[in-house]
């Protein structure tokens, strides 16, 4: 038997794109390009998007992994939208899992729907990030998001503490993230090519981008650069 979605699951080179981030070119475009390029996870968000173009787009992206071959080793999730993962299955698309915030739909009720083989993404708390990634209870999921580690315009309320303020993160405190996480954890917001070789250095499982690849003249070589970068660097590092 093969392996299941969740035992698959590689973290290190994340795609998140929604149609709001890809300068009006079709997102299985972008996804096409970082597939093309290595990519290794693809999430859709899109906080504009109803639930059936969001549906939509989760088929139009799963055709892509399809076609690449990749059907069986690039997880594809959506961002937020159980309902839309289970309708998607339902209509016989490979929605591979969900990744879900603090004020989204509990883990453990998204595992519940999804089942014991689905991937469950959780995006790690602001405030007191390090003891909360210490003491959570990390049975239902399977990767942390956390960052920012710049502010980012695609997702401005990203970061925020319980007073407003941003809080982005230092290569030093996501080393010190890493180290303490029980599970993997693939840092980004705002990530860029020149922050490959210093993200590498922490450990990290890997980085997500989205501007970087979905806002790039060309996604694909924008894409390569990234991969290339940390697959060198994490060489080095690792």
């Amino acid at each position: 038997m093969g392996k299941t979605m969740r035992e698959a699951l590689d973290i290190s080179a994340y795609l998140v794109v929604g149609p709001e981030n890809t300068e009006g070119r079709p997102v299985r475009e972008i996804v096409r390009a970082a597939l093309k390029a290595g990519f290794t996870c693809v999430q859709i968000r899109s906080k504009e998007a109803s639930a059936r173009e969001m549906i939509a787009l989760l088929g139009e992206a799963a055709e892509e992994i399809a076609a690449a071959g990749a059907s069986e080793r690039v997880v594809l999730l959506a961002d937020d939208r159980l309902d839309v993962v289970l309708a998607a299955r339902k209509m016989g698309i490979k929605a591979d899992g969900v990744h879900v915030g603090q004020s989204d739909i509990p883990p453990e009720i998204c595992r519940a729907y999804l089942g014991e083989d689905a991937v469950v993404g959780l995006s790690a708390r602001t405030d007191e990030l390090l003891e909360y990634v210490c003491e959570a209870d990390v049975s239902m999921i399977d990767y942390f998001g956390a960052g920012p580690l710049h502010e980012t315009a695609t997702k401005p309320d990203c970061g925020r503490d319980s007073k407003g303020n941003i809080i982005t993160r230092s290569f030093g405190e996501i080393a010190e993230l890493t180290r303490a996480s029980k599970i993997p954890v693939v840092v980004g917001g705002g990530v860029k090519l020149a922050d490959i070789p210093a993200l590498a250095k922490t450990g990290v499982d890997g980085f997500f981008v989205v501007s970087a690849v979905a806002g790039a003249p060309d996604p694909e070589k924008a894409a390569k650069a990234l991969v290339d970068a940390w697959r060198k660097d994490r060489t080095c590092f690792g």
